[in-house]
């Protein structure tokens, strides 16, 4: 069971939602942008973005309620598996997103409370980054924004619960942040 809980996490996060997209429109937006909701709003607009979030969001709760049905002991490896899956996408080369929006769909169904916490801080740090760090570190806000609320919501979930999901994709979505500010991917 906990293989087919990974490996059909990890299928759905390799359908990254701003690939899609932008294929269906002729182009692949990797080479421009991240292909997550900021970068498709840059590209695309406000609705392309929802379109994209909406996807994204929505394979993290599909992970996360397959995981419930079967084994809900494997939430954790459900998360693990679609941000892994967004990440480093199967079916795209293996480049894809940060791997926030699936994270958050994952949450919303394993680790509510968890998530609002981390939200919560994610939306104290964007604001600042934006006014005094965006252009010395060149890395969009979102992803830098989740690389210091992940960590605070580590504490609360160790306490309150969801740490093993928090973990499981906080990991992955941090060590792609990383990867990323250390050589971006288009012009995010």
């Amino acid at each position: 069971m906990p293989a087919l809980i990974l490996l059909s996490s990890y299928l759905l996060g390799s359908l990254v939602s701003g690939v899609l997209y932008s294929r269906a429109r002729g182009l692949d937006i990797r080479g421009r942008d991240l292909p997550g909701a900021s970068g498709t709003y840059r590209q695309y607009g406000a609705a392309a973005a929802a379109l994209v979030t909406g996807g994204d969001l929505l394979k993290g709760v599909l992970a996360a309620l397959i995981a419930r049905q079967f084994a809900p002991e494997l939430g954790w490896l459900a998360v693990l598996g679609v941000v892994l899956g967004h990440c480093y996408p199967v079916f795209f080369r293996f480049r894809g997103g940060a791997g926030i929006m699936p994270l958050i769909g994952a949450l919303l169904i394993l680790a509510p409370l968890t998530l609002l916490v981390t939200l919560g801080v994610a939306a104290l740090v964007i604001p600042a980054y934006r006014a005094w760090g965006q252009r010395r570190v060149g890395l969009n806000a979102v992803p830098f924004a989740a690389a210091v609320a992940v960590p605070v919501g580590l504490l609360f979930a160790a306490r309150y619960g969801g740490l093993p999901e928090l973990l499981a994709g906080g990991a992955v979505m941090a060590a792609r942040s990383v990867q990323l500010l250390l050589r971006p991917e288009g012009a995010a």
